[in-house]
């Protein structure tokens, strides 16, 4: 009986410094060997991506969209705006996810024909001219990017609300639009925080 309780014990022993190993091993040591060599090779995406405004401030992460509204929600003249977010109240990072609901469903429908409308009146386009992505959230809510058809039906919105020549503003535009990944993965692109950082610079 005696010899038993000894071989417990002494498997109990084992286990528990076995366990304290790993823990230390792979919970502390691996965390911070990966987080040094992140911080070391790739620090800007360790850190979130983050965005500064001209004033050196951070405004945001390039990885998750915002939304570019006054105090009411209403969206602002000045700033390129985002496609349509699901996620919680609009690009909550908390509260990612689409709308779930399926091409057909009539709430769906209702929403996309009210957001065109909003959408073309509010940039002085026709309804036509309004890309799918202007009136759609993406499955995560998040995405930081529009279509370079969406952003070029805002620039001379955007030209008359600052003062700024529209050829201008196109030509940033142009260089805020980043090709498919490797060519042909995905969509061309344009970040919409990015370049909106980019508009206040250029006015100072």
């Amino acid at each position: 009986m005696h010899a038993q309780a000894r071989g417990l014990g002494r498997t109990i022993l084992v286990a528990a410094r076995t366990m304290a190993l790993f823990t230390i091993a792979l919970g502390i040591g691996y965390t911070l060997v990966i987080t040094g060599v992140g911080q070391l090779a790739l620090p800007a995406q360790a850190n979130g991506s983050m965005l500064t405004g001209p004033g050196g401030d951070p405004v945001g992460s390039a990885l998750i969209g915002q939304s570019f509204v006054d105090a009411d929600g209403a969206p602002l003249l000045e700033y390129f705006q985002s496609r349509p977010s699901a996620a919680g109240d609009g690009y909550d990072a908390d509260a990612s996810s689409g709308s779930n609901l399926g091409p057909e469903h009539d709430d769906l429908i209702r929403a996309i024909g009210e957001r065109k409308t909003q959408v073309a009146a509010f940039n002085g386009v026709a309804e036509e001219e309004v890309p799918v992505d202007a009136v759609t959230a993406s499955s995560s809510g998040l995405d930081p990017h529009i279509s370079p058809a969406y952003a070029a039906i805002q620039i001379d919105r955007v030209a008359r609300a600052r003062g700024i020549p529209a050829e201008q503003i196109r030509s940033l535009v142009a260089a805020h639009t980043r090709a498919p990944d490797a060519g042909y993965l995905g969509e061309s692109r344009v970040n919409v925080l990015e370049l909106n950082i980019s508009l206040d610079e250029l006015e100072g």
